[in-house]
């Protein structure tokens, strides 16, 4: 008799009209603030842009801080005058008074960068997975700190490949565009660099890359001042292939830039080397660890072979979760070799359950080079690379 009330009260709630309307909206009410919460967990992870403004002389983040922009600073920096290399013999001259030519290459490479940025961050939005009900509220909890860890070089090295492949791993948070903050941003304070940070919980590692901080002079004393704890890691390529695909790069943007080997030579008949061309000049590894050297010891900087990431992810991969102090979660079943782009992917992208391969502004086909030039430019780093290997007791077989 008591089930039949119950049942029969139920039914004539459910029957009027005017009741059920409420009751919908009730459980429409619940939905939308459940997706409300679970959004704001899930956006609160999404890096923060860094947008430099390409029509005005300044810097917009997404929080909505301007500075002037860092060009000029920059620019000081990638020339600045490298400590004297007396232990070495070769022709290298330090960067003298650019051309007026050599000077808009300059700013053409750092606005191709900035556009680099934008089309990394356009591929990350991309590609971004909706997130789950556990990921949100998981991602909604935590705290935002400053990283731990920095990817720190070298453009056109491998960084992009490697920051992809750490993020599978889950106790690895990070910035998916580059903060710039040692070089471009430092004004903002590290309070803005913070909040560009995503969420971890108790024993994840927060990381970001910016390879332009291992030729930029500030950075080692930057970081330094941040935490002198903080663990760098540099991704290291032949210097001859990678200034090739530095100007690869360039040229994809711009087309009408002067020959890769107009550029390499002050006088070609001479053979000097302008050194002042930062494609050259970030390849002089060894000078510009001499600079981190004054800030952090051997042991809290990995470097990692940009061709052995290709040859083998796995292996190196090992080698940097074994420096971060985690446990080697990425092994070679995350991993295929695409035979189109011609290095390795990821069979699992982070948060995903699809396929990943880096995008269209990575692979690119080199253009051909003069053979001799080629020589060239191995002669010259020759004596750079010998140093480097004996700084870092690593031969990269380079030579």
């Amino acid at each position: 008799m008591e089930y039949s009330l119950v049942c029969h009260s139920l039914y004539a709630l459910w029957s009027s009209p005017v009741k059920k309307k409420l009751i919908l909206l009730s459980i429409m009410f619940l939905i939308w603030v459940y997706m409300l919460y679970s959004c704001v967990g899930y956006c609160s992870t999404m890096p923060s842009l860094v947008v430099d403004s390409y029509r005005g002389k300044e810097t917009v983040s997404a929080v909505g801080k301007r500075t002037e922009s860092g060009r000029t600073d920059l620019v000081s920096r990638l020339l600045a005058k490298p400590q004297p290399w007396e232990d070495i013999e070769s022709d290298y001259e330090e960067p003298s008074i650019r051309t007026a030519a050599s000077r808009d290459l300059l700013d053409n490479e750092m606005d191709m960068d900035r556009a680099e940025d934008w089309d990394e961050m356009r591929e990350e939005q991309q590609r971004a997975p909706e997130p789950s009900a556990m990921s949100s509220f998981s991602n909604g909890s935590g705290s935002k700190k400053l990283p731990q860890a920095i990817i720190i070089g070298v453009k056109k090295g491998g960084t992009r490949a490697l920051l992809e492949f750490l993020r599978v791993h889950p106790d690895i948070r990070a910035v998916g565009a580059e903060p710039h903050f040692f070089d471009r941003n430092y004004d903002n304070g590290l309070e803005w660099y913070r909040e560009l940070m995503p969420k971890t919980l108790e024993g994840q590692i927060t990381m970001e890359k910016t390879p332009s901080y291992f030729v930029t002079r500030e950075a080692p004393a930057r970081i330094s001042a941040m935490s002198r704890n903080t663990k760098l890691i540099v991704v290291v390529r032949d210097p001859v292939t990678r200034a090739i695909s530095d100007y690869t790069q360039t040229l994809s943007k711009k087309p009408d830039i002067p020959s890769f080997e107009s550029l390499t030579f002050k006088n070609r008949t001479t053979g000097l080397i302008d050194t002042s061309w930062s494609a050259i000049q970030i390849g002089i590894y060894a000078k510009h660890l001499d600079n981190w050297l004054h800030y952090f010891p051997m042991e809290q900087i990995l470097f990692v072979s940009g061709e052995r990431l290709i040859s083998d992810p796995a292996g190196e991969l090992g080698r940097v979760q074994d420096f971060l102090g985690l446990k080697r979660i990425i092994t070679d079943k995350h991993f295929y070799f695409n035979q189109t782009k011609g290095f390795p992917c990821l069979k699992k992208a982070e948060g995903s359950s699809k396929p990943h391969c880096l995008g269209k502004t990575k692979g690119r086909t080199h253009p051909n080079i003069d053979p001799e030039v080629v020589q060239r430019l191995r002669d010259f780093y020759r004596p750079f690379n010998m140093k480097f290997y004996q700084m870092t007791g690593h031969n990269f077989g380079w030579d």
